[in-house]
């Protein structure tokens, strides 16, 4: 059985929502593993979809599913962004080093 096209973004899709609810619990790891999983899919779509073009109906579907990837993207980053920065500070230096 061959997998459609359009398969393969909305299993992108399916799994960048599943990142969004794994940052929104903070489990990091989870988020890590399906960033992992999105980029085999990726992949994976990239070699199947070489020299094949999509219907005007698929093309449609493909945008609507990049723009909610791109939301979940960008909730992502939003949930992130603080543990980032509270990482950094965890990594400063408690007291300025002296160089003689």
């Amino acid at each position: 059985m061959t997998i459609n096209l359009i398969d393969y973004y909305k299993a992108i899709e399916a799994t960048s929502e599943q990142m969004v609810a794994a940052a929104r619990v903070e489990d990091w790891d989870e988020v890590v593993r399906l960033e992992g999983a999105c980029a085999v899919l990726i992949e994976q779509l990239r070699e199947r979809s070489a020299g094949l073009e999509l219907t005007a109906q698929e093309r449609a579907e493909k945008h609507r599913i990049m723009m909610t990837i791109l939301r979940h993207d960008a909730q992502i980053r939003e949930l992130v962004e603080p543990w980032i920065d509270e990482l950094g500070e965890v990594q400063q230096p408690l007291h300025p080093m002296r160089l003689h």
